[in-house]
């Protein structure tokens, strides 16, 4: 069994209304394979990773689409945790390689 969370609920800064109903957070439950699914559904890379969150989310993806800049990097950003291993270890790798190439590009320019 998995020490990840079960779901993670995101406050929203800016509320969406979509259809009549009023959205001030969203709480997103583990990733399924249907939320890879979801991303098939849809073409462009960003929409694709939009319409896995509004699957997790269990929303219309128009919800996501209307997230204000920081609601939707606050989402991005938090569900790492229920997103899986696999992808909070390559997150986790990209962070300590950008940390690395911004130690040696330091180290280059003090040279």
């Amino acid at each position: 069994m998995s020490d990840s969370p079960k779901t993670v609920t995101i406050n929203l800064s800016e509320p969406i209304t979509y259809k009549e109903q009023t959205y001030t957070s969203l709480t997103f439950r583990r990733r399924k394979a249907k939320d890879l699914v979801a991303m098939d559904l849809v073409k462009g890379e960003m929409r694709k990773h939009m319409a896995m969150l509004a699957s997790m989310a269990g929303v219309p993806l128009p919800v996501i689409e209307e997230l204000d800049a920081e609601d939707y990097e606050a989402a991005s950003k938090e569900t790492i945790a229920v997103m899986g291993k696999s992808v909070a270890k390559a997150v986790k790798d990209a962070e300590t390689a950008a940390a690395k190439a911004e130690a040696e590009t330091e180290e280059l320019s003090d040279a």
